[in-house]
């Protein structure tokens, strides 16, 4: 993924956030309205969460470019989508509503058969007709608050709780961002009282990833915010709990296609202390 191209200039963006937090714990979402008829271009730095990106644009609307190809319109980006990016040229505003779900939520809104780990694709395909019908809801709502009350409702309709992940599962994935990856697999499946090789099976199963990889992913995007808050790649490193500055490097490399360098610049990722306020620390080593 490269980290260059047009990204938006952000003091021209309205950011909007619910007011208060939502009915459904694991949901997050944030609004993006760009008035000026601008081309957008932008790459999107991994995040441990599946993200539905909304398309509410006057016009040719949003472009998602992945390795699974190009697709217009409403996306859904599951874990470790790959390299990922966001653009277009809208006639009016480019808008869109970004939704966070947590993995845990995500399989019991989405379900497993989504099968989301790695790939990129359109809300229609995994909500069918559900996701015009909700769009079209979107776009007459006169205000942010009043979107992000049907999208909520949107997302608690389609939420079935016997799709939800072995509650071990939903609480090893708690502890992974509690510990910012850093706990080892051994002493994450000792937490809930399973063997590792029962942690594997189930979280592989009903998360999409390995338990050793879902914790690196939590870990990389705790170092690329504290890159992105302008901290040194080695002090990074060594408070991230990476071996040295060469294991971030390759990290970074596996996890985005680009160095750290790049990534400390990503436009995505200056604009999450506004956009995110609920899920960011105050960056910086502890």
């Amino acid at each position: 993924m490269t980290l260059t191209g047009s990204p938006p200039d952000w003091s021209a963006v309205d950011v909007a956030v619910p007011r208060r937090p939502g009915r459904l714990p694991g949901v997050d979402m944030a609004g993006f309205r760009q008035l000026a008829p601008v081309h957008v271009d932008i790459a999107m730095v991994a995040h441990p969460s599946v993200t539905l990106f909304v398309d509410l644009s006057e016009g040719s609307g949003i472009v998602h470019d992945s390795d699974g190809g190009r697709a217009r319109g409403s996306t859904v980006a599951g874990l470790v989508p790959g390299p990922l990016r966001l653009g277009g040229r809208a006639a009016g505003r480019i808008e869109c509503l970004q939704i966070r779900l947590s993995p845990p939520l995500a399989v019991a809104v989405l379900g497993t058969s989504a099968g989301l780990t790695g790939a990129v694709v359109s809300l229609e395909d995994v909500w069918g007709r559900d996701a015009e019908r909700t769009e079209d809801r979107l776009r007459a709502a006169g205000t942010w608050d009043e979107r992000f009350a049907i999208a909520a409702d949107a997302i608690g309709r389609r939420l079935d709780v016997r799709r939800s992940p072995d509650p071990e599962v939903a609480a090893v994935w708690q502890l992974m961002l509690t510990g910012r990856g850093r706990m080892g697999v051994d002493s994450l499946a000792g937490e809930v009282g399973w063997s590792r090789k029962r942690l594997w099976s189930r979280f592989r199963s009903q998360i999409g990833l390995a338990p050793k990889h879902a914790a690196r992913l939590v870990r990389f995007d705790h170092a690329a915010h504290l890159l992105a808050a302008g901290h040194p790649a080695a002090r990074v490193a060594a408070v991230s709990g990476y071996a040295d500055q060469a294991h971030l490097h390759r990290e970074v490399k596996a996890f985005t296609g680009a160095t750290p360098t790049a990534v400390a610049a990503a436009p995505w990722l200056a604009i999450d202390g506004i956009a995110w306020p609920a899920e960011r620390a105050p960056a910086g080593p502890p």
